[in-house]
């Protein structure tokens, strides 16, 4: 056990880790949307083969983020098939998102991803516990709807970018629980790598058509980006998440969760000048409402 002392050093660091991720979903805006875009699918690919290889050799041969194991064979091709395929149409799905909505509404709806994983997890045992879960699902829904009715009313606004940033929400739980399923003696820092690389892969000779298509012109602004993502995003912030839940409960760290929309959209607006709307703050408090409301139980239970 950790003192109390040690616990604001915990608190900073997720912070901290938040700040780097919103900084990556705004750079990957930056990448898809921007002047001279990037092919998305190729983003994407040697993003995540990148970040899980330098992942991969940080487990590997250093005890940075715990002790390395071997991961049994038998697992093999369950990482490729459930975690890596997982992956790679989570990265599908956010980047075609990004080429049609705000970054701060695909952040929101991957911020409803708890509510979407207490509803996939079944009937609930109890009535009580029914009432707690449908309301939280009911209040998240609700925050969905208020992104999506601009959509329905405006023209200037993309029902397609909105549907595929709600799609990454449910692709993103998906791949959550394809990574608890695939937890035989691994760490969650191992298993991040080994799907991070093979959904890399995946999408590799995808993204090489996708060139031959469109071309590609980057800066060296545009790679400094990409290299930020990698290391910052893909690499360092999970490296403090994973060392911060070695030292506190999953629940209390993914309540910092409810931060990265948040720290996305101040990223957005004072990086490439989105708008922050009314819109944007009533439904995010509703979708944190319903994922406070969705995970009361959990952190009554870890204390």
């Amino acid at each position: 056990m950790l003192s109390k002392r040690s616990n604001p050093a915990v608190a900073g660091a997720l912070v901290f880790a938040v700040f780097l991720w919103g900084a990556s979903n705004a750079g990957s805006k930056f990448l898809l949307a921007g002047q001279s875009p990037w092919p998305p699918v190729w983003t994407g690919a040697t993003r995540f083969l990148s970040a899980g290889l330098l992942l991969l050799a940080i487990t590997r041969w250093t005890r940075w983020l715990g002790t390395a194991h071997v991961m049994p064979r038998e697992l093999n091709w369950a990482m490729w098939l459930r975690g890596g395929l997982s992956l790679a149409l989570y990265v599908l799905a956010f980047n075609w998102a990004l080429r049609f909505t705000s970054v701060s509404h695909v952040a929101l709806y991957l911020g409803a991803s708890p509510v979407w994983a207490v509803l996939w997890e079944g009937r609930p045992p109890s009535w009580r516990q029914g009432i707690q879960r449908y309301s939280a699902a009911l209040l998240a829904l609700s925050g969905v709807l208020v992104l999506f009715w601009p959509a329905l009313k405006d023209s200037q606004f993309d029902v397609v970018g909105e549907l595929l940033g709600l799609s990454c929400g449910v692709l993103w739980t998906n791949y959550g629980r394809q990574c608890r399923a695939l937890g035989q003696g691994l760490s969650g820092a191992e298993i991040s790598a080994q799907t991070m690389w093979r959904a890399g892969a995946l999408l590799i000779p995808f993204g090489v058509w996708e060139l031959t298509r469109q071309g590609f012109h980057p800066t060296a602004w545009q790679i400094g980006v990409q290299s930020y993502c990698i290391v910052a995003g893909g690499v360092a912030a999970f490296a403090i998440w994973a060392m911060a839940l070695r030292r506190w409960p999953m629940s209390k760290v993914y309540l910092y969760n409810n931060l990265i929309p948040l720290s996305t959209m101040l990223w957005a607006h004072f990086t490439l000048g989105e708008a922050v709307t009314t819109t944007f703050w009533v439904a995010m408090a509703l979708i944190v409402a319903g994922v406070l409301l969705g995970q009361w139980k959990c952190w009554a239970k870890d204390g």
